[in-house]
């Protein structure tokens, strides 16, 4: 049964990524993809699952791990199972076993590493694993691991910033992170937004996306920052924006969106009102300092699934998904249509590593211009959408002076 469902969500999700589709064609007629191998450490659920399909369909030899403990749909997982060289996933899997699973990956010897968060990349370097000659990271926090690494003359191979793609970033941190965190805390508490006082921290490309999408949904949006010009735009969109410990004691719900460690902790867990909820919207789970409420809250349980109340200072603090990223622990991730584009830029920067890597340096790059194009433009073609081209006389204009 298991098996059967996960098949189901992964047609569901193919049917719908149709711009990856219409790219990786192309790659199984080539070949180019025949016989690489390939560690896969990404979120596991069905349009990753539709990526990894593509890829072994395209001739490569995948090995896939999740990219954090709690966001794998185990159903998923049996349905691919089969299908791939091996697969090292479960739900809820200890932080050992998470770590088990990557060393397992990368045992295996890959070329290329396709990874969601760095610590893939990372613990390759740090072990020494010399058959990698490339890889393709999917998130800002792995882009910035990725450069400390290249900023330290420690990064032995090239690194394409798949993040920083146009086609990524612009959809997948704002529309795509958007609706699937509001999505995710809504699945989790069941409660309206409509009306309530919702802080977000962190105004970068997912913090704008989450901050549109609850106002969106009627809440009453802050927005704390410490970049000034990211203060200005959040100010200039609309929303109200205050110090976290001035918005902490003032408010129903706090959404971190920063990459950054310990953003919520003691000094604001001790002005909360009681009942206020927590939740993280960036890649790992040491936004909300969780140990602090583990070791100083009078009592803990879970009142309903992916909720946990903590008794501290006398006031019930909710934390949703045990502080990781809450619209995958609570819900399916983004949307389909925006992990087509994400994963059609994982897709070519791959191709574009197999194809080049004997030329490339160990440095962070970004996917090159025309395949962020070549994306957006497979993107509107596969959905009906046609847009103008300048004129000869308009181009001359352009590049004239």
């Amino acid at each position: 049964m298991g098996a059967e469902l996960g098949w189901q969500k992964i047609r569901w999700a193919e049917e719908r990524m149709l711009t990856l589709g219409s790219l990786s064609s192309s790659a199984l007629e080539s070949g180019v993809l025949r016989g690489v191998r390939v560690g896969l450490v990404l979120h596991i659920e069905a349009k990753t699952a539709v990526l990894a399909l593509k890829l072994a369909r395209a001739g490569a030899e995948v090995h896939l791990a999740a990219s954090n403990p709690l966001s794998t749909q185990d159903d998923v997982v049996e349905a691919v199972r089969g299908e791939l060289a091996a697969v090292y996933a479960r739900r809820g899997e200890s932080s050992e076993e998470y770590s088990e699973a990557l060393r397992r990956v990368l045992a295996a010897r890959p070329d290329y590493i396709i990874d969601d968060g760095g610590d893939a990349i990372t613990l390759s370097h740090r072990e020494g694993v010399s058959s990698v000659k490339g890889a393709c990271e999917e998130t800002t926090t792995g882009v910035i691991r990725v450069r400390n690494l290249e900023r330290s003359g420690l990064l032995r191979y090239p690194v394409i910033a798949v993040n920083d793609a146009y086609t990524k970033h612009l959809f997948d941190n704002r529309f795509g992170s958007g609706q699937s965190v509001v999505d995710g805390f809504m699945r989790a508490t069941n409660i309206l937004l409509a009306g309530k006082r919702v802080v977000v921290v962190g105004y970068g490309w997912v913090g704008r996306g989450v901050a549109q999408r609850l106002r969106g949904m009627g809440a009453r949006v802050v927005v704390c920052e410490v970049d000034a010009v990211r203060a200005i735009e959040a100010y200039m969109d609309g929303f109200e924006v205050e110090p976290l410990l001035e918005a902490a004691g003032n408010c129903d719900a706090i959404i971190t969106a920063t990459g950054d460690v310990r953003v919520v902790r003691e000094e604001h867990f001790r002005v909360m009102r009681d009942g206020t909820i927590l939740a993280n919207a960036g890649h790992f789970n040491v936004e909300v300092d969780v140990d602090h409420l583990e070791k100083h809250s009078s009592s803990k349980r879970v009142v309903r699934p992916n909720v946990t109340e903590y008794v501290y200072a006398g006031r019930r603090l909710y934390v949703l998904g045990e502080g990781r990223l809450i619209n995958l622990v609570a819900a399916d991730g983004h949307p389909i249509e925006v992990m087509d584009m994400s994963f059609s830029a994982q897709f070519l920067a791959l191709r574009y590593l197999v194809e080049n890597s004997s030329r490339l340096q160990p440095k962070l790059m970004k996917l090159p211009e025309e395949l962020d194009t070549l994306i957006a433009k497979t993107f509107l073609k596969a959905h009906g959408v046609r847009i103008d081209e300048l004129t000869e006389e308009q181009k001359h204009y352009l590049e004239s002076y």
